[in-house]
């Protein structure tokens, strides 16, 4: 069990080379950010998609730090998908009415099969 001031971040490759799946495992918060945001720093780092399926809540802070790479990625022409997320983050993207434009689907299989189905377009549409 992860300490509540923790988050681990695995890094997975997806499928196709530009495409990259980070698993976060622990709450996304003001106090776990930062090691997140370095990640997301990473000039390697294309596509993305973040997978949500362990973390049971995030604060203000880490749906900054969400909102900041989706702008990123819409910048730089990379794709952007959240997957798997639990009922109080998806919650928090309601409330926030973020859950409107950040891309979202049920898998990270999913959402690369919707990288791939779609034009260059960096947004691709939600699917819950």
């Amino acid at each position: 069990m992860l300490p509540m001031d923790q988050l681990l971040i695995e890094r997975i490759p997806g499928a196709t080379p530009d495409v990259t799946i980070l698993k976060l495992s622990g709450p996304l918060t003001l106090a776990t950010l930062f090691d997140f945001q370095t990640v997301l720093r990473d000039p390697s780092l294309k596509s993305t998609i973040i997978d949500f399926s362990q973390v049971p809540y995030m604060d203000s802070g880490g749906l900054g730090a969400v909102l900041s790479h989706w702008a990123h990625t819409q910048r730089h022409g990379a794709r952007f998908a959240l997957v798997a997320m639990s009922e109080k983050v998806r919650v928090i993207l309601e409330m926030t009415k973020v859950n409107t434009v950040l891309p979202q689907y049920p898998t990270a299989t999913d959402a690369e099969s919707a990288f791939a189905g779609a034009s260059n377009s960096s947004s691709a549409a939600s699917v819950k």
